[in-house]
């Protein structure tokens, strides 16, 4: 890419409306930048899982080939990266390739850097570093951005525990979490010693946890962009938590809500605030480009706290990045792309947030992350298909038609379904089924699903059939809570 200085939104379309590089998403799904090939010229995914049947034309699946047992996204993106069919895929388009990822490892960065493809995220090492929880503490810390009170300790049993809680004041009824990992299986609720008994040997045999004060909260995440001319920062979003219909995990994640009243003018400013400040902080500690914070608004007190931070995109990347303000001016995920090209910059940050901190700038909309709830496992044999559904006056679900664009929903009556388990795939307890997008919201005031979204959950589970495991060897089917995709 080669143009003149970037100084403005209209010179920032242009570059990306014009852009000859191949940049590719690789990923299990393309879930996590979903539209964003409509804002980049030459932008493809390359995914391990076809959820449009063949059907997007800028996703590229290869035929599966033997490999071992996957642990994680990284051992995905690391397969497809070797994997003939790709090497093939890429080369033949030609040009300077990059490569954009949701998670990738030092693997990564080595088969890229043989292959010729630049990865444009800073680099694993200092990823992982971020991602570390008792580290978003610290980073914090200087910053400025509280977290809820808490410390950073290595237990060695329950009663150093209790040691360690009347020390720093954090009382009886505490959360620890360890330093990496999902929330919904690494966060434990310890208010008696049986309560830390059942997930000792997790605290114990970390070398340090966090150990906090429970309060009474609810989550909320918001998006933001570290630049060399400053931290853009997105609109604050709900979250859905633990809810039993869409996820076994308590305290797991499974979707989000944006609209203009989920908080108050106050809580939004303090949260667009500190996310500023970590952004620019995050910049001191060399990382830049996309990240994600989690906060813990206290329901008591009004207090927002950090909660933890994603040191890439994430779950909540595909409500950032079609929100209004992004329609608007251009989605954020275009600001790390623009800060990782090489092309000179000078963006006026301030007017930015200011504009988007406006809720002009915020409509409705919500995501649903669809898991598979019971704790047995059998093979799916059939899935409903990725495309728009629709919702009668009695709440019934039918499947209208194949789409690929979210915004090809036309009212709080349709639904973009995202399929990602699909004919063939083992369905255990936390296998991610799919993604549903809606308008308007999926919760009621106290943020409990509403009854429009429970019928969503029922309709799209009831085109999911399945028969038993007969014949594979029980080594060979997904333990409960693998690892997640999304």
């Amino acid at each position: 890419m080669s143009m003149p200085k970037v100084r403005n939104i209209s010179d920032l379309r242009l570059l990306f409306h014009r852009n000859e590089q191949p940049i590719y998403f690789i990923s299990a799904t393309n879930f996590n930048l979903l539209g964003i090939d409509q804002w980049v010229n030459r932008f493809k995914y390359i995914n391990y899982i076809d959820c449009f049947d063949g059907r997007h034309p800028n996703v590229f699946v290869p035929a599966e080939i033997p490999h071992e047992e996957f642990q994680s996204i990284e051992d995905i993106n690391n397969y497809l990266l070797q994997h003939k069919e790709v090497i093939d895929y890429v080369e033949r388009r030609g040009g300077r390739a990059v490569a954009v990822f949701l998670m990738f490892d030092e693997t990564t960065e080595a088969i890229c850097e043989e292959l010729g493809i630049e990865v444009w995220f800073p680099k694993a090492a200092l990823r992982s570093r971020c991602d570390n929880k008792m580290e978003t503490v610290r980073i914090g810390n200087k910053a400025g951005v509280p977290s809820v009170p808490n410390a950073l300790a290595k237990v060695d049993s329950y009663a150093h525990l209790r040691e360690i809680a009347a020390e720093h004041g954090l009382g009886d009824s505490l959360v620890i979490q360890t330093a990496f990992g999902d929330s919904g299986h690494t966060t434990f609720f310890i208010s008696s010693e049986a309560d830390f008994e059942r997930h000792a040997d997790e605290i114990i045999n970390d070398p340090e946890v966090k150990i906090m004060k429970r309060i009474n909260c609810r989550g909320a995440t918001l998006e933001a962009c570290a630049t060399r001319s400053g931290t853009l920062v997105g609109p604050l979003l709900t979250e859905v938590v633990g809810d039993k219909e869409l996820t076994p995990y308590r305290g797991g994640w499974c979707g989000n809500e944006v609209f203009p009243g989920a908080f108050s003018d106050e809580v939004r400013a303090c949260a667009r605030e500190m996310a500023f400040r970590f952004g620019n902080q995050l910049i001191e500690e060399g990382y830049r480009g996309y990240f994600d914070l989690d906060f813990l608004i206290d329901k008591d007190t009004g207090e927002v706290y950090l909660g933890e931070l994603n040191p890439r995109i994430c779950g909540a990347s595909p409500m950032t990045n079609h929100a209004a303000f992004a329609y608007a001016d251009v989605p954020l995920f275009l600001f790390h792309l623009l800060e990782f090209s090489g092309i000179d910059f000078e963006l006026d940050v301030e007017e930015l947030n200011a504009r988007w901190a406006n809720p002009h700038f915020i409509d409705s909309w919500s995501q649903l992350v669809i898991k598979h709830t019971t704790d047995h496992v059998d093979v799916i044999t059939h899935a409903p298909a990725t495309g728009i559904y629709r919702m009668s006056a009695d709440g019934a679900v039918s499947y209208h038609r194949f789409d690929y664009h979210r915004q090809a929903i036309e009212s709080e009556n349709e639904a973009f379904f995202l399929r990602i388990s699909g004919p063939g795939d083992y369905r255990y307890e936390g296998a991610d089924l799919g993604i549903l997008i809606t308008r308007g919201r999926s919760m009621n005031e106290d943020f409990t699903l509403n009854g429009r979204a429970r019928n969503w959950i029922r309709g799209i589970k009831q085109y999911y059939a399945a028969k038993p495991i007969t014949t594979v060897p029980l080594d060979d089917v997904p333990a409960p809570g693998a690892f997640k995709i999304l």
